[in-house]
């Protein structure tokens, strides 16, 4: 049997539910032998996810989940085997990072013109000295009695064309990959099918992904089906990239986005693993 890798989760230090530790010892009992710990825009949970990680005896291949646009279109690269502390990377991760406050702070403005007040006052206490996401502003949506379920919070208010959706002007596509590949990492790109692009749209990403430096492309995700496989293994078969699999799981609860419940690779397909 083959050691399970998992290669996209989150912790607290984003929007996961766990604490790196919390995420490293479920990982442990899920039967992961190589975890990535890939939160948004923030590498603040590795020292700790690194020290579990020695603890418990599994792997950790530090990581990073980059928001990036491309001709208004944005997109998450995942940034594997990565130095977190390599000047380049530092750099554009506190420039991330400031677009992700600037963006909290305008749809807090346009939940409070909606009479939903207090957002992110109250979101910057919860999450300290983590990243306020989207995904946050949903929990609060819930826990204010506004909506009764994250899905809701995204239907009524965060979603494109709701009161507090915010076009965001993620760094580039090229940037991003610059940042990972100076880092000594591997770009890859995240769950290609979750942007509903079209053929020819998610080839001409493949293509600016690939001239840019990227080297891999998600072909097992969480919720991925078999044709979804199928259809994301001929992406990479196509554009000659490294294979990635990652549950890309949040917090407990859900048995589809669960550590290590992934499919295996199709064969023949060259596992990103390979390269680092």
């Amino acid at each position: 049997m083959s050691e399970i890798y998992d290669l996209h989760s989150h912790s607290n230090a984003s929007d996961g539910a766990l604490s790196p530790t919390e995420l490293v010892l479920r990982a442990k009992q899920q039967g992961v032998a190589a975890l990535a710990l890939t939160d948004h825009d923030t590498t603040a949970g590795l020292p700790e996810a690194r020290q579990a990680a020695e603890a418990a005896g599994i792997r950790l291949i530090p990581g990073i989940e980059l928001s990036a646009s491309f001709e208004n279109h944005c997109l998450h690269i995942v940034g594997l085997n990565i130095d977190p502390d390599h000047p380049a990377l530092v750099e554009g991760v506190a420039r991330q990072q400031h677009i992700r406050d600037q963006r909290a702070q305008k749809i807090a403005e346009k939940l409070a013109k909606k009479g939903i007040s207090d957002a992110y006052s109250v979101l910057s206490r919860m999450v300290g000295n983590g990243e306020i996401t989207r995904l946050h502003f949903a929990d609060f949506l819930v826990n204010q009695g506004y909506v009764e379920t994250q899905q809701d919070a995204f239907d009524r208010y965060l979603s494109k064309g709701k009161p507090g959706y915010v076009p965001t002007a993620w760094a580039g596509l090229a940037d991003c990959i610059a940042w990972i590949t100076a880092a000594g990492g591997v770009a890859v790109l995240a769950h290609p099918l979750r942007y509903k692009l079209s053929t020819k749209w998610i080839n001409k990403v493949l293509i600016a992904f690939k001239a840019a430096g990227g080297q891999g492309i998600e072909v097992v995700t969480g919720r991925a089906s078999v044709d979804d496989i199928r259809l994301s293994y001929l992406h990479a078969s196509k554009h000659k990239l490294y294979a990635s699999v990652g549950s890309d799981f949040h917090a407990p609860g859900n048995q589809w986005l669960e550590l290590g419940r992934l499919a295996a690779l199709p064969d023949g397909a060259p596992p990103i693993w390979q390269l680092f």
